[in-house]
């Protein structure tokens, strides 16, 4: 399945976009991608939920990612997620005419879902993460730190270059945030108890980013439905380690949902 790829205006920022036209009725999946994500490190993952959905699929890079406009503003303080669900995300919507969608994100765009869920007071369909935080944890930033020095020591500039037109700035955006001080109290269990639509919040078991308690507290603060499940032989990724069984989670929260 080919998307249509297109270039949207939000906050003042070209944003990437790509859009699967729908097969099937229903409200779209909106695609968040993680703290050093694009439209392009998913590969065939947001095709392969068109084709299994039958919904539109609206995929997007954040400002800073990809090949939307890169970000010269470092670091960019512990609010980013918070603009993003609730300034970027409801103005890409409008522009999109999308309404009551299901949010899909990874690692910070399952934060960033969660956070509009619960704040911008707006409808959402329904709520799918992959190893959100909702808390920060040691766990995470003794990883965020290996990956400083991995960008430090090793080729990974150059591989992140395949996906982002400014690797450097698109690393530090994340890198800086994730290991300021002040992030080390960075919370956002506040949202939860506002979330009334159906979730669906998936980890897997050897997450290197973070703990079980992570989806425990989704799990157990969500006002509306809630489904957790934590995926054995499973790292910070399910939608790579275990492809076919996300998209068949994902799939049939769809299609639960009218």
């Amino acid at each position: 399945m080919t998307p249509e790829v297109f270039f949207e205006e939000v906050t003042g920022h070209r944003l990437e976009c790509a859009w699967y036209a729908p097969r099937l009725e229903g409200p779209a999946l909106v695609v968040l991608h993680e703290g050093l994500g694009s439209v392009a490190m998913w590969r065939d993952f947001p095709a392969q939920l068109a084709e299994r959905t039958g919904r539109g699929v609206l995929v997007y890079s954040r400002y800073g990612y990809g090949r939307s406009t890169p970000c010269t503003t470092h670091p960019v303080g512990d609010r980013y997620m918070h603009r993003e669900a609730l300034e970027a995300l409801p103005e890409l919507l409008d522009r999109r005419g999308l309404e009551r969608p299901i949010l899909f994100g990874h690692s910070d765009g399952g934060s960033i879902a969660l956070i509009h869920a619960g704040g911008a007071g707006r409808p959402v369909g329904g709520v799918v993460t992959l190893a959100a935080h909702v808390f920060n944890e040691d766990v995470c930033v003794a990883s965020i730190e290996q990956a400083k020095k991995a960008f430090e020591t090793t080729d990974l500039k150059d591989k992140l270059g395949r996906y982002h037109d400014d690797p450097e700035g698109a690393f530090w955006l994340w890198n800086q945030a994730w290991l300021a001080p002040s992030f080390r109290d960075w919370n956002i269990e506040e949202y939860l108890p506002d979330i009334t639509c159906p979730v669906l919040a998936i980890q897997g078991a050897q997450d290197e980013y973070g703990t079980g308690a992570q989806i425990e507290a989704i799990g157990g603060q969500v006002a509306g439905p809630c489904e957790t499940l934590i995926l054995p032989d499973c790292r910070h990724s399910p939608h790579r380690d275990q492809p076919e069984r996300t998209v068949d989670l994902i799939a049939n929260f769809a299609a639960a949902i009218a």
